[in-house]
C-alpha cells in the first residue's frame, strides 16, 4: 500500500496529499506527530527503530511517530500508531507543535509540522518487531545526557524535539 502524507502550510492548514517517499524527497513541509510516553517513575519510553526502515534504522527514537491519514484526526491517529508500534494505548495529551526540518545523507528530509503528545503507562509493550527492533525505559536526565554523549544514537527528529519535550515536562 502506498502511504501519502498530508502536505501544510506553516499554519498547519492542509494543501493537499502526496506520496510518503515523494514528501520527503522533495523536503515539502508536511502534518506528523510525536508521541512521548512516561511512566509512573518519570522514565521515558523509547523504541530503536528496526533496521530496516527506509531512514534512520536502528536508531533510537520517542515512543512513536508518524503521520496521519486523510481524514484522520491527529490524536485518533497518534493512538493509532502507538497500538501499531507498541502493541498498547494510552490517554495522551498534546503538549506542543512546531515545524522542523532535518536533512538526511540519503538524500531525504524530514521538514514537519509535528504535533507532540504525553502519555502515562506503566506496562510492558507488545512491539511490533517490523517497526521496532526494541525498547527500552529511561530516566528523563539520563536520556538527556545520553543525547549530549552519543548523539549519532538518536534520530535527527528526536535530538531537535527532545529538549522543547524536557522543558515541558520539567515544569
Amino acid at each position: 500500500m502506498i502511504e501519502h502524507v498530508i502536505l501544510v502550510d506553516a499554519h498547519d492548514r492542509e494543501l493537499g496529499l502526496m506520496e510518503k517517499m515523494e514528501a520527503h524527497q522533495k523536503g515539502l513541509l508536511h502534518r506528523a506527530f510525536s508521541v512521548f510516553v512516561l511512566n509512573d517513575k518519570k522514565e521515558l519510553l523509547l523504541q530503536r527503530r528496526a533496521f530496516d526502515k527506509y531512514h534512520s534504522g536502528g536508531l533510537w527514537t520517542n515512543t512513536c511517530c508518524s503521520h496521519p491519514r486523510k481524514d484522520e484526526d491527529v490524536e485518533a491517529a497518534a493512538h493509532r500508531r502507538l497500538k501499531e508500534e507498541m502493541g498498547f494505548d494510552c490517554e495522551l495529551e498534546k503538549v506542543l507543535d512546531f515545524v522542523y526540518r532535518a536533512d538526511f545523507s540519503d538524500g531525504l528530509t524530514e521538514h514537519e509540522f509535528d504535533h507532540v503528545f504525553v502519555g502515562y503507562y506503566n506496562g510492558s509493550p507488545q512491539i511490533n518487531t517490523q517497526e521496532v527492533a526494541e525498547y527500552k525505559w529511561m530516566p528523563l536526565d539520563e536520556v538527556k545526557r545520553d543525547l549530549q554523549e552519543n548523539p549519532d544514537n538518536y534520530t535527527e527528529w528526536f535530538k531537535i524535539i527532545f529538549d522543547r519535550f524536557y522543558s515541558h515536562v520539567k515544569n
